[in-house]
């Protein structure tokens, strides 16, 4: 990838491991021609220095551009006029585009249209924007028992409540 182009973080050299002992479809699945795919998104500056943007997991791709769930859900905050997260973004299969991206919010009672015509506003990409029935209220954002986002339940609450 060019100087700071996001991309995906991938290692090579005698410290990455040579596979998952005895799973040799695990091993297929991280290592490429020699290379550990990290699964995190980032940058390489013209000085080499890497910055993480991401996890692939938290990104979509959409129309051929990878979108950030994270920016996204900020993008979200900044249009609520909120400081407490209460929306999280995720992706979801669509039969058309492939993906979409589906919102789930708690904790929040305003209007989604307005919300949506305020990201547009604060200049955010037609691409970052959720479909209008893409937004779903839930009792509260799935968590892990250490207080993080449990992906693995928001990615199937998200895919059950659009219909993916």
């Amino acid at each position: 990838m060019p100087d700071g182009e996001p991309g995906m973080l991938m290692v090579k050299g005698p410290h990455v491991m040579r596979g998952y002992l005895g799973q040799p479809d695990k091993t297929a699945e991280v290592l490429k021609d020699g290379w550990y795919v990290t699964g995190d998104m980032g940058t390489i500056d013209r000085d080499g220095f890497i910055t993480i943007t991401g996890r692939l997991s938290r990104f979509s791709k959409l129309a051929g551009e990878m979108v950030s769930h994270v920016a996204v859900e900020e993008k979200l905050q900044q249009a609520a006029g909120l400081t407490d997260t209460v929306f999280v973004v995720t992706g979801a299969k669509d039969e058309k585009r492939g993906e979409k991206l589906v919102v789930l919010y708690a904790g929040w009672d305003g209007k989604v249209d307005d919300l949506l015509t305020r990201m547009k506003e604060l200049g955010v990409p037609n691409l970052w924007l959720p479909g209008r029935s893409e937004f779903h209220r839930v009792d509260a954002i799935p968590l892990l028992g250490s207080g993080k986002l449990d992906l693995k339940a928001v990615n199937e609450l998200a895919a059950k409540l659009s219909g993916a």
